[in-house]
């Protein structure tokens, strides 16, 4: 049986997508700056694959603290909003790439029955996360245009992003947090 959304855990979900729409707003610059060291290589769609999983942060964040289906989209979301109000790069767009990223992180725990938290939910979440944002990529880019070569290596860039950066680093932070006792 699932637990069912209260009060503390709405405080939780709003808390961690603020808190990542202050890392996804901080991340725009660093994208920047990836994007032009690559640019004069001819590797510029790198950064965003390179930088992907601190984007997809909040997702798996939410679900593994917060165990609550929606749970990943609200905090992509909110995550989102936040990150365009400070000035985002991406503008208004940026809310409709965080209910994707959110839904990504969602289905890999979603196949489970939303019942096991471990490391096989945030393996499948990563796998899920980056075939669901890479095919938004793969349209809104224009990644069709690219080599077959190309299209691989970015998504198997974006893959190692999201499952180092939201996987590892998200199971590291609830963990942090479980020792602190905060969520009791």
């Amino acid at each position: 049986m699932m637990k069912k959304w209260h009060l503390k855990d709405i405080i939780l979900v709003t808390l961690v997508g603020i808190v990542c729409g202050l890392i996804f707003w901080i991340m725009n610059p660093i994208y920047t700056a990836v994007t032009a060291i690559l640019t004069p290589v001819g590797l510029a769609p790198f950064a965003g694959a390179i930088l992907l999983g601190f984007w997809t942060l909040g997702g798996m964040l939410a679900l593994l603290v917060i165990k609550l289906p929606g749970s990943g989209i609200l905090a992509e979301l909110l995550g989102a909003a936040v990150e365009m109000l400070l000035g985002g790069i991406w503008g208004a767009s940026t809310l409709i790439s965080g209910v994707i990223q959110g839904f990504g992180s969602e289905l890999g725990f979603a196949v489970m029955g939303y019942r096991k938290y471990n490391w096989l939910g945030v393996v499948l979440s990563s796998i899920t996360t980056t075939v669901i944002t890479f095919g938004y990529s793969l349209i809104r880019q224009d990644y069709a245009g690219f080599s077959s070569g190309l299209i691989i290596a970015l998504f198997l860039v974006s893959l190692v992003s999201v499952f180092i950066f939201s996987g590892v680093l998200s199971v590291a932070i609830a963990k942090l947090l479980e020792r602190t006792h905060l969520m009791d």
